[in-house]
């Protein structure tokens, strides 16, 4: 029976477009979308995470489709806190029935504040966390990608997710310097709906604008011709209709959230000590998240910023994986929430 007494630490990237779990020992087990479908009438969770996605826009009348985060911090906290549970649960499904609670190091944006971050930690621990521990999101992606965090020397992050970018330099185990903006892949996606609508009056789903990002984003000048067929609702006739649309377009349409983006390394980089922005320059910037995926947003930032910058080897799972890396060290963490928790009560 000790045997199986040991509590299985997780690591929880509870992302705005997509929520990650890492079993200590595993890695990434699960990665499915921040969604949840609730019934109207009865109250009761229909599906949470790919499933619940699926229905996104198809829905009848008794069952909304809700994503419980937002720019992210906690927008609905009952359904997140079940969210999480089912999260949790499903990482642990072979988990033996005398097996502790596990303790949960669950990621956070840098800009959060006092009252999110509480919130965040409260909803963990009510989805079956012993103890839960924040840790911020750019500090987690820097592990993730590889970056020598805890070492005496500068270290840049931009972690392009679904709610925030998250800029931060890091040195000695601590967030130097950082910002976070809500202004990430969610608002790519709007700015592609928003486009599509004003220039043809055509209305496109989320999963569609998702789709366009996707499949033709680029950031910055365009040097291919590509384009694609979408179907949508014509405003005016209210009828299905497919345009084409091409590469171009879908730049100019990004320009604004992605110039956003290079405000906010731009910004970061003059608050950035001389020292610390020489190891920078010596060793570049380093994209993660789902927006770094954007063709061509590494040499936009590049161009900017006049220094090398690279996207990490696995830019979606490198928060979860930093997370998850980080519960070596987590009592440097618990130190640290005795620490927030005694001067709060001060």
């Amino acid at each position: 029976m000790g045997l199986f007494s040991f509590s299985q630490d997780l690591g929880i990237d509870l992302g705005t477009a997509n929520t990650l779990v890492f079993v200590k020992s595993k890695g990434v087990v699960v990665s499915e979308p921040s969604v949840v479908a609730k019934n109207n009438r009865t109250g009761e969770i229909e599906a949470v995470g790919s499933s619940a996605r699926n229905m996104i826009g198809r829905t009848p009348g008794n069952i909304t489709v809700i994503r419980p985060m937002k720019d992210g911090v906690i927008a609905d906290y009952d359904t997140t806190s079940i969210m999480m549970k089912y999260y949790i649960n499903k990482a642990m499904k072979n988990r033996s029935y005398f097996a502790k609670k596990p303790n949960v190091m669950v990621c956070v944006p840098s800009g959060i504040t006092m009252v999110e971050e509480r919130a965040v930690i409260d909803a963990t621990k009510q989805a079956g966390a012993k103890e839960a521990f924040p840790i911020s999101e750019p500090f987690a992606a820097a592990i993730g990608a590889g970056l020598p965090v805890w070492e005496p020397t500068g270290s840049m992050i931009v972690d392009i997710g679904g709610g925030t970018t998250e800029v931060a330099v890091i040195s000695l185990g601590g967030v130097v310097t950082s910002r976070s903006i809500r202004t990430a892949g969610d608002n790519m996606d709007e700015a592609i709906t928003n486009y599509i609508r004003k220039y043809y009056n055509l209305m496109i789903g989320e999963r569609t604008a998702e789709s366009i990002k996707l499949q033709i984003g680029v950031a910055g000048e365009v040097t291919t011709n590509e384009e694609i067929d979408i179907r949508g609702r014509d405003l005016l006739t209210g009828l299905p209709k497919t345009i084409t649309i091409t590469a171009e377009e879908i730049s100019k349409a990004l320009k604004d959230t992605v110039d956003s983006i290079v405000d906010a390394v731009k910004n970061t980089l003059e608050k950035t000590p001389p020292e610390l922005a020489a190891d920078i320059m010596d060793r570049g910037i380093v994209l993660s998240g789902g927006g770094s995926l954007l063709k061509n947003i590494d040499n936009v930032i590049s161009e900017e910023t006049k220094m090398p910058v690279f996207v990490t080897e696995n830019p979606l799972e490198s928060v979860a994986i930093g997370t998850g890396k980080s519960l070596e060290y987590i009592q440097h963490f618990r130190s640290q929430a005795n620490v927030s928790s005694r001067s709060t009560m001060e």
